[in-house]
């Protein structure tokens, strides 16, 4: 399972002024990068920045406003020569230096390193387009020892879902029921993730992560597969019909502000990502705790290393591994949990127990000792 991008239309592809026009209005998108660069406007004052892709060059601006001294501004595609018109719009032509190239062909004068790096490289399900591999690059080449990146880490979460608003509106389409044709859609899109909006309702048990990166630390060669064999115990009833991925992306926290976290999951504002859907050729129906088990595989393409394959094996749950504690109602499960919680509240006990004994020795006598004297 795979989405197609090749290399000769990646950078050509972000010269269409939609594609900005909609990441610019993804307000969950850029707002998260305007509060974490804003908000620590103390640490921007007077720091060199690089911005990786800046596109539009909306990020260098930021930047700029939060009172950075320089601002390299690195974009490959022909959206360069709009940044250079942006930046003169808002008067930072003289902090903001746009780059027309490959931030892997860059070379800065005098080879100075940079205080920070910001970039929105994000694709579908994260790591969708492969722009990451070039955030690291511009890392390993400019940024200083200690030095901050914007976003700083991230994270991929899976979670078993349904999808009602791809077929239940099939089951009777203007009186008519067309099942038949929303089974052979379902196994028509069961070769390709499907981009969608998932409501939280929708999804049918726990997410866990399956990739955690660390943007300060690792390299192109740790993101070339990750890997999850997983059991959730079905949090309501109803019809499994596919994995919800999504993810989420840290920024450092560098005031008293609290962290800016932006999120693209289904209990969070819609973002332009929205949710990736591996969809199930044919659905389950499954009760309340049922066990659902899965393998997600995420692999690079060897072959376009700007595309991943994804893919999704069903498990028996009689014959992997369960989580500890697991949620699922098999007998192994109930008892386990049942041992832990009994484990937990005899714990608990001793605790209070010997709580009690310590401030009956503490127990100081008000006697001062006169009988003695008498």
């Amino acid at each position: 399972m795979e989405m197609d991008i090749s290399q000769d239309t990646y950078f050509t592809s972000y010269e269409d002024l939609e594609i900005h026009k909609l990441m610019l209005e993804d307000d969950p998108r850029t707002d998260a990068y305007r509060k974490a660069i804003l908000e620590n406007k103390s640490y921007f004052k007077d720091k060199v920045v690089m911005d990786v892709g800046c596109g539009t060059g909306i990020l260098s601006i930021f930047c700029a406003q939060a009172g950075a001294k320089k601002v390299y501004a690195v974009e490959a595609s022909n959206m360069a020569n709009l940044a250079k018109e942006i930046v003169k719009e808002n008067n930072f032509d003289d902090i903001i230096e746009v780059l027309h190239d490959k931030v892997e062909d860059i070379v800065l004068p005098g080879d100075i390193k940079v205080d920070a790096i910001v970039s929105e490289w994000m694709g579908f399900y994260l790591l969708h387009e492969g722009m990451l591999d070039s955030v690291l690059a511009a890392r390993d080449k400019f940024l200083k020892p200690g030095g901050q990146m914007f976003p700083e880490s991230a994270v991929i979460y899976v979670a078993p879902c349904s999808v009602p608003d791809l077929y239940n509106k099939w089951k009777n389409f203007y009186g008519v029921s067309l099942s038949t044709f929303s089974k052979h859609l379902r196994s028509s899109k069961s070769d390709k993730p499907e981009i969608m909006q998932i409501k939280e309702d929708d999804l049918l048990g726990a997410d866990v992560a399956i990739a955690w990166i660390n943007l300060c630390e690792d390299t192109p060669q740790d993101l070339d597969s990750y890997s999850i064999q997983h059991v959730v115990g079905a949090s309501k009833s109803g019809q499994y019909q596919g994995i919800c991925v999504w993810f989420e992306c840290n920024f450092p926290e560098l005031s008293n502000n609290g962290r800016i976290i932006l999120k693209t999951g289904p209990d969070s504002p819609l973002t332009h990502w929205k949710q990736t859907v591996i969809l199930l050729p044919e659905e389950q129906n499954i009760e309340e705790q049922e066990p659902i088990a899965f393998q997600l595989d995420m692999t690079r393409d060897k072959f376009n290393l700007r595309r991943y394959n994804l893919q999704l094996t069903l498990l028996d749950p009689e014959a992997v591994e369960h989580p500890t504690p697991c949620t699922c109602h098999m007998t192994k499960c109930i008892l386990l949990k049942a041992v832990m919680l009994q484990h937990a509240e005899h714990t608990l006990s001793q605790k209070e127990n010997e709580y009690s004994s310590i401030l009956e020795d503490d127990n100081i006598d008000d006697d001062d000792g006169d009988d003695d004297d008498e």
